[in-house]
């Protein structure tokens, strides 16, 4: 296996680690007023359907990635999620108690599928349009998914360094990614006076040192 493709299956993993957690602890918010039973089927049918809508979303971003501008606005998008990461603004405290196990179901689809934006165009950009890495990526994020709540949480709570390293790697992608776009290449790039391996490396430390000193103002 090339290195580049373990560079960005390691970029993916991380990736998924960071950004799973919040639609994992979700999961586990909306089954929480729920039976043991009744928990275990709403968080595998829950699961199962954000499952299938992430696919489908992911298939679209990956196609969607090749015209000319959207690699650029997703570029911006991850980079604002990477800054609001290490700061805490993801907020997950109003997810309801659910009092089924279908209507925990439905919560934790609408919930996963609209906190997957995030890690879709991510995993779509660490993998470069690879559709086998996107593939892997996706096949990475169902088992942190289904059970991986308690565990994430508990790695990011007792290993503050991997929100870091996460937040870097996303940075990194964004940056990437809006460099590699089309309209970038042919309008931009050309009046670049610095390479891009440069200019990434100056966004991930500037974004790195301005969460740190957000989250220090919290």
């Amino acid at each position: 296996m090339e290195t580049n493709t373990l560079v960005a299956l390691f970029h993916i993993f991380i990736i998924d680690v960071v950004l799973s957690g919040d639609n994992a602890v979700v999961i586990g918010m909306a089954c929480r007023g729920l039976s043991p039973i009744d928990r275990k089927k709403a968080i595998l049918y829950g699961t199962l359907g954000a499952i299938i809508l992430r696919v489908l979303l992911t298939i679209v971003a990956t196609w969607m990635l090749a015209i000319p501008l959207v690699k650029a606005v997703g570029g911006i998008m991850l980079l604002y999620i990477s800054l609001k990461l290490l700061g805490g603004d993801e907020d997950t405290s109003e997810v309801q108690i659910s009092k089924s196990s279908g209507q925990a179901i439905k919560t934790i689809i609408l919930a996963d599928f609209i906190m997957s934006l995030d890690n879709v165009l991510a995993v779509g950009g660490a993998a470069g349009g690879d559709i086998i890495l996107v593939v892997i990526g996706l096949a990475l994020s169902i088992p942190l998914l289904m059970f991986g709540s308690n565990l994430i949480a508990n790695l990011l709570d007792r290993y503050p360094i991997l929100l870091y390293v996460g937040t870097g790697i996303l940075a990194y992608t964004a940056i990437h990614m809006f460099l590699e776009d089309p309209f970038v290449l042919e309008k931009i790039a050309p009046y670049l006076v610095i390479p891009n391996q440069a200019i990434a490396g100056i966004v991930v430390i500037v974004v790195l040192l301005f969460g740190k000193w957000r989250s220090n103002r919290i």
